[in-house]
């Protein structure tokens, strides 16, 4: 019975160490990926009617891995004019995450994307001109989904 005791203790120890351990530290910023001079850590909070964001990726020829994304939103306009100014409301551009990672930003609704491995977790962010995620009710504005 005793063993018994301690290994639940253990396990309970063991769980809540674990759990600590895999929590980002609080020195870790995201701003300083890709670019130490944006801020991903801020959301924008967006006035008015949440805007709409959906994705149509499609495959792109022969190519494993090579598709053609379609960014589609509603309430949000593309400006590649205004990049690194002043947010404007209703405007900016977007970041595409893959896996979490950052891979680039777009300045509009098309993009070739190549060697995406079947999968992973592709996301969108919409992005301010200052690059500040918009964020409707504290939350950023994005969408996501898995490359078939």
């Amino acid at each position: 019975m005793r063993a018994l005791i301690l290994f639940f203790i253990g396990i309970i120890f063991g769980t809540g160490t674990g759990v600590l351990l895999a929590l980002p530290s609080p020195e870790h910023n995201h701003a300083s990926h890709f670019d130490p001079a944006h801020d991903h850590t801020t959301v924008t909070p967006w006035e008015g009617d949440e805007p709409a964001i959906a994705l149509q990726l499609t495959p792109d020829g022969d190519a494993d891995g090579s598709f053609n994304l379609f960014v589609d939103t509603k309430g949000f306009t593309f400006a590649p004019e205004h990049v690194n100014q002043a947010s404007v409301q209703g405007e900016g551009h977007a970041h595409i995450y893959l896996n979490g990672e950052k891979i680039m930003r777009i300045y509009g609704p098309w993009v070739h994307l190549e060697g995406l491995p079947s999968g992973a977790l592709l996301r969108v962010s919409l992005n301010t001109n200052d690059h500040t995620d918009w964020g409707y009710l504290d939350m950023p504005i994005a969408t996501e989904m898995f490359v078939p």
